[in-house]
This record gives structure tokens, sequence and C-alpha cells, in this order.
């Protein structure tokens, strides 16, 4: 079983126009509703992978209601704590013409400290508890910033892997607590890290520190670059093949899915971090908030190639 817990879950509204222009109406061309928050994404894609899963998170309001409609149809089990706030709702308009894509995103609720306390006990008293636990995105307002330190050290304390995937000072604090692994893109590694990335080298020495620090897995996503990912035995540079991107949104969240999919299989680190990469890449394939689907996933596997750094 492979949990994950989202603590600022949205309901993701995308649209396509054929040009956007700037202070003008736009006419959109379609119009899609979508569960959204990567912890929650993640959990979508263990789902499509045949995997064995369970969302937890808050959810409240119209929005809440609706994103917990979608996930019923979709199959993918949750078990949510109730606030008293409506949950986000996210805004991705994909441009046709230019291929850009905009992403406005909202803080989130405010949630009480009741609410929290609700959601921390629920998720600690898991039976039967998960064999890993992922927990990721942003921390809604209420929520202390230190938040994913905690979470991570108590299921640690009761024996689960735990895997982060945040930013900024969420992720910065949680990497105190030594998740077993951790899955930054650059800009969140610079950040959390205070050290520029600009190049494979720098890259692969950021690696080397999380494991130093007590990650048992750090990887570090670099978009269309692939994945700079190691362990204590060894470091990996996986590449994805190019192919024709419709858009980004989960891509990331699709990676994290397939690692730890595969690492829960049995997988070892090489295996897993191909996995991750076809993953992700097979989410870029598909158009406004889609995630991967098994099937380009396993078209992708024999074309990511994998090659073994020096320690």
């Amino acid at each position: 079983m492979i949990a994950t817990v989202t603590l600022n879950p949205s309901l993701d509204r995308h649209v396509a126009v054929e040009g956007l222009i700037l202070d003008d109406t736009n006419r959109w061309l379609s119009y899609k509703r979508e569960s959204g928050g990567k912890g929650i994404n993640v959990s979508r894609v263990v789902k499509e992978l045949g995997g064995k899963t369970i969302a937890y998170g808050f959810v409240g309001g119209f929005s809440g209601r609706t994103l917990r409609a979608i996930l019923k149809q979709q199959g993918v089990p949750y078990d949510f704590t109730p606030i008293k706030a409506e949950i986000r709702s996210n805004f991705i308009i994909t441009d046709l013409k230019t291929h850009c894509q905009t992403r406005i995103s909202a803080p989130g609720p405010r949630v009480s400290a009741g609410e929290l306390k609700k959601l921390m006990a629920k998720v600690i008293s898991l039976k039967p508890r998960p064999s890993y636990m992922v927990m990721a995105g942003s921390v809604p307002p209420g929520v202390p910033y230190y938040i994913y330190r905690d979470l991570v050290h108590d299921m640690k304390a009761l024996g689960i892997t735990t895997v982060l995937d945040s930013a900024d000072l969420w992720l910065q604090e949680g990497i105190k607590a030594k998740p077993d692994v951790v899955k930054p893109n650059v800009r969140e590694a610079q950040t959390a890290m205070g050290v520029e990335l600009t190049s494979q080298e720098d890259i692969v020495s950021a690696v080397k520190t999380l494991i130093r620090k007590g990650i048992n897995i750090a990887a570090i996503s670099c978009g269309r670059e692939g994945m700079v990912i190691g362990d204590k035995n060894a470091i990996y540079r996986v590449v994805p093949p190019s192919v024709d991107v419709m858009s980004t949104v989960g891509a990331g969240d699709s990676s994290v899915a397939g690692l730890v999919f595969k690492l829960s299989g049995g997988g070892s680190l090489e295996e897993a971090s191909r996995f991750a990469v076809a993953a992700g890449t097979a989410a870029t394939m598909t158009p406004g908030t889609e995630l991967c689907h098994k099937r380009d996933v396993e078209l992708l596997l024999p074309l990511i190639t994998v090659e073994r750094l020096p320690l």
C-alpha cells in the first residue's frame, strides 16, 4: 500500500485557447476539471499503474465535494479530513497556438489547529499501515511550516518508508527529519539547499550532499534532461527520449509515483529510476491536467537511457 498526504489539495480547472490575447476576451476551446494536489496526483498514477493506494488530506466546500466525486469516479481510494473552508482552485491555461502554458495557483484555505490535529491523528493511526507514505505539495495557511518534519518523524517511528516532495521552507525543514526518499526539481533543490545548480556536476554534488545528510535515496528532476538519482551505493543519470510535449502538469508527481511504485515492488534503484523517468515523460504526452497512462510508460521504458556515474 502506498499512502499519500496532500495538505493543500485543489480542484484544477484547465482551459485551452487558440492564441491567448492579454487584456481582451478569449474563447476557450475546451474546459476540464480535475482533482489536484501533488499527493493526490501520486495516488492517481499509482492506481493507473496497478498499485494499491489511498489518499489523505483536507477537503472542504463545493470544490471539495467535486474533488471527491472525481476521485470516486476514477476509482482512487481516499480518506479525507473535512475542513470548514473551501479548498483552493488552480487554473491552467494552455495556448494551442504558441504551446505555452500559464498556471495560476492559489495559496489554499486557512486550516485550523483542530482540523490539523484530526488529520495527524488519522494518519498516525492508519491500519493496516502502508509500506510507503508520500508527503507532497505546498502547505496551506494555518499549518506550521515544519509540518513535514513532524510527519516524517512520526511515520518513520511507525516503520513506514517516507517520501517527501515539496519546496521552499517546507522541504528544507522536512529534510531535517531525514526522509527515506526526496525528489525536488532543480529549482526546489537550489532554494532548499541554498546553492546554485547550473551544471550536471552541481546537481550530482547536491544529490551526494542530500545522501550525506541521511537521505536514503535522493533524486533531482531536471525536466527534459531527466533525473539524477542516487543512494550510498550508486549515482545514476537517467535521460528520456525526445517526445512531443502537450503539458507538463503533473510530470513530477508521475515521476514520484513511478519511483515509489517500482521500489515498493522490490525493484532496484536503477529499475525504479528508469520507471520514474518513463512515468514523468509519459505525463508530458497527455493534454492539460491528465497524468501518465500505463501503456505510454511501458512503451517508453526501453527508450530510457541510464548512465551510472562515479560516486
